[in-house]
């Protein structure tokens, strides 16, 4: 048998499904893009410090996590309580946005906020295939976890950059508010849906 042919069977034992194959190289793809700026990411802070350019693109990240969590699934028009559960979350992402000063840690809210729902999509999906999943969403919240404080021991060799806990605590949180809303929506969902 082909090394190839080994390889396709080997994916095929290791994920339920392609769905679930495509939200693992989605999450892997954002992780990549998070550990491969960790060198530039203070540069690039300093350089947008005071241009309202930092501050564009948080609004833009802010709109895509809001993005990702609301189109979680949906594959019918929402109804009343699905638009109202992601106005409330909406409001408290916003809530949370405001308060929080300084622009890096708003992005290890969409960072890893985003980190999260895809391995919870990619989590419900294994289970969905009948694969054994105790659990998807807390699952979801201690790997991002894990991949955030792993974040963090790599910026000790990362000159200029060093390890933080209050990173550490940014980055659970952002899972725990991810996994929770995108938890609410589903559920919204599922209690209201309509019937044919």
């Amino acid at each position: 048998m082909s090394p190839t042919r080994h390889a396709i069977i080997y994916a095929m034992m290791l994920f339920s499904s392609s769905r679930e194959r495509n939200l693992w190289a989605c999450a892997a793809a954002v992780m990549a893009a998070i550990y491969s700026t960790l060198g530039l990411a203070r540069s690039l802070a300093d350089a947008l410090a005071g241009t309202g350019v930092g501050e564009g693109l948080f609004v833009v990240g802010c709109f895509g996590v809001l993005g990702v969590l609301v189109t979680r699934g949906l594959t019918e028009r929402p109804g009343g309580a699905e638009m109202i559960v992601a106005l409330g979350i909406a409001t408290a992402y916003l809530l949370v946005f405001a308060r929080m000063a300084v622009p890096t840690e708003r992005s290890h809210l969409i960072e890893y906020g985003i980190v999260a729902v895809l391995i919870q999509e990619a989590l419900a999906e294994r289970a969905a295939q009948g694969r054994r999943v105790p659990v998807p969403a807390v699952l979801a919240v201690v790997s991002t976890a894990l991949l955030g404080t792993l974040d963090e021991f790599i910026q000790l060799l990362v000159p200029g950059r060093f390890f933080d806990r209050v990173d550490i605590l940014f980055n659970v949180l952002a899972a725990v508010m991810a996994v929770a809303a995108s938890e609410a929506l589903g559920w919204t969902r599922r209690r209201f849906r309509r019937s044919p």
